[in-house]
């Protein structure tokens, strides 16, 4: 397994993250049949900790707080406390009351002890803010995850997907206050989806913030040929919305299977070294739900694409309108962490 310091801290993170939004009760919340329960995870996070990844990223609204509470029950199983990173996330309501999500002071303090009352640990590694939240002043969120450091329940912060404006304005609010900033960025990358390459990669470049990838897979799109179909790709609702059918999508698929053909490796493999070809880019998060899943992302660090591999995955590329900046998305407004 390679490491790499997470952004401009000290905190040493595996180029790869497993990401445990896959692993939950699929009872509750909005993901669909392809959850995996408890002992159904069980091998993946033995798998991920024998290939040496040491970072688990989920959040508190991934089926209804239950991927939580798995991830930290196999966790304190299998690993030492200290040697592993665990992040988690805040922002999607868990109740649909007021105060109940979003990045409030009141929300903030709310959502991080639950998250560590169902992780069962003292602190997470690495809290972030799940979206912007525009009903909250930045200012009040910058403090209030200051305060969450300070108090010991978590070590650092890190955003996810919001406009590189956004980002800006919150990292100087907590600068010019003298607050704790993110160290890192999660936000949506892939082949299918390379609009963060306008502003927020170079915004994170300059500023040293580490670039740690959701969904770089595109919910699984780029790792089979077209016309293949898995439960996830049938049931995953949210998956569709933001990767529909696209014909400049499908050239960049059937040219990554190509390059597969050729090079005799998985397009998954293929798919996921694009990702370390960004100098931003510290460790994108993986799920794994076939063992095969581990392995072709592990084969992915050997993997060095040249200049001209790359073009034709670049070249049927057309622009979108930006998605994933919140969570205002159809059918998401009925999200609930718990009843």
């Amino acid at each position: 397994m390679q490491f790499t310091r997470l952004g401009n801290s000290g905190l040493s993170v595996s180029r790869l993250c497993l990401g445990c939004m896959t692993y939950g009760d699929k009872t509750k919340g909005w993901h669909g049949d392809w959850l995996l329960d408890e002992d159904e995870s069980r091998p993946f996070f033995r798998a991920a900790l024998e290939a040496g990844i040491n970072f688990f990223d989920t959040a508190n609204g991934y089926a209804g707080g239950t991927s939580e509470e798995i991830t930290g029950k196999l966790l304190s199983e299998m690993a030492r406390r200290d040697e592993i990173v665990v992040a988690t996330k805040a922002y999607i309501p868990w109740r649909n009351a007021p105060n109940t999500g979003g990045l409030s002071r009141k929300s903030l303090m709310q959502a991080i002890d639950d998250s560590l009352t169902r992780l069962g640990m003292e602190y997470v590694d690495l809290f972030q803010i799940h979206r912007w939240d525009d009903e909250t002043p930045i200012e009040e969120t910058m403090e209030a995850l200051h305060d969450i450091v300070k108090a010991g329940k978590a070590r650092y912060i890190g955003a996810s997907s919001m406009y590189a404006w956004q980002f800006a304005k919150a990292q100087e609010a907590a600068r010019a206050n003298g607050w704790t900033r993110f160290i890192s960025m999660q936000n949506q990358l892939n082949l299918l989806y390379r609009e963060e390459e306008r502003e927020m990669l170079p915004l994170c470049e300059d500023q040293n913030v580490g670039v740690i990838p959701w969904s770089p897979l595109a919910r699984g799109r780029l790792a089979r040929p077209l016309g293949e179909e898995t439960v996830r790709s049938k049931t995953d609702g949210f998956g569709k919305v933001i990767y529909p059918e696209d014909e400049a999508d499908n050239a960049v698929i059937n040219a990554l299977e190509a390059l597969s053909k050729e090079r005799g490796d998985a397009m998954a493999s293929l798919a996921l070294a694009w990702h370390f070809t960004k100098p931003s880019v510290a460790a994108p998060i993986i799920g794994a739900s076939k063992p095969h899943h581990l392995e072709a992302a592990v084969a992915a660090l050997d993997i060095e694409l040249s200049a001209e591999e790359i073009e034709p995955l670049k070249a049927p590329y057309r622009a979108k309108f930006p998605t994933g900046m919140a969570m205002g998305l159809p059918g998401m407004d009925q999200v609930s962490v718990r009843d």
